[in-house]
């Protein structure tokens, strides 16, 4: 199996640097990144998701935003619960509202209740140092109510709660809506998806704390 080390590709894994380099390829290495036809309605839904998401995690002052109505704007997950853009700022950013539970704090192995803006940003660059890719996988509807199917997933190359990388890959497929207003501006978000996809990969890693050898035990419990 190639690997980064010996000059390989690790998100082609079977593919040697050999191979790489000397098989005659029909139109270059496979490439399992989305890559849409360009003026496709999925084309245009990808790049208003990654340019909205680079806006809510990035962009202090919501005036700056040109993806979204920032006065009438809210944000649900799982359907249980809608965030204003003014609190999301005050729960600490997109991952802290991402990975909102209603399991008990002892339950839980990554807390948003007790993370910040920086806390949160700072532990998942660290886990996925090399980004955590986003991709649209099939869309549904188009504007004005626009429905998707997404996958977010990286590789664990860094370290987690005390945790140590696995180098594995890590990802969650979840389902989406954008609802847009007349001046194609977005007002409302809804995301559904199984948080502990996420959080169940970057647990497996050994401990450097017996602490955290400790945690509470199982995916769901570890959400």
């Amino acid at each position: 199996m190639a690997t980064p080390a010996d000059g390989g590709d690790k998100y082609r894994s079977y593919l040697t640097p050999e191979d790489l380099n000397n098989t005659q390829w029909i139109a270059g290495p496979p490439n399992y990144d989305v890559i849409w036809p360009a003026g496709s309605l999925e084309e245009y839904v990808q790049n208003l998701v990654k340019t909205w998401e680079m806006e809510l995690v990035h962009k202090a002052n919501p005036n700056d935003y040109k993806t979204l109505e920032a006065e009438n704007f809210v944000l649900g997950i799982n359907g249980k619960k809608y965030f204003s853009l003014k609190q999301v700022g005050e729960i600490g950013g997109s991952y802290n509202v991402f990975l909102q539970t209603s399991l008990p704090p002892s339950l839980r192995f990554y807390n948003p209740d007790e993370e910040t803006y920086d806390s949160s940003q700072t532990a998942f660059k660290q886990v996925f140092p090399r980004g955590f890719a986003f991709e649209i996988l099939q869309v549904y509807s188009g504007p004005p109510v626009i429905s998707y199917k997404f996958r977010h997933w990286g590789y664990m190359e860094g370290p987690f709660k005390g945790l140590a990388p696995t180098g594995d890959l890590v990802e969650f497929f979840g389902t989406a809506t954008f609802e847009l207003n007349e001046d194609s501006k977005v007002v409302k978000v809804e995301f559904f998806y199984d948080r502990g996809e996420l959080l169940a990969g970057l647990v497996k890693g050994k401990s450097s704390d017996e602490s955290t050898a400790n945690a509470p035990s199982g995916c769901p419990f570890m959400a």
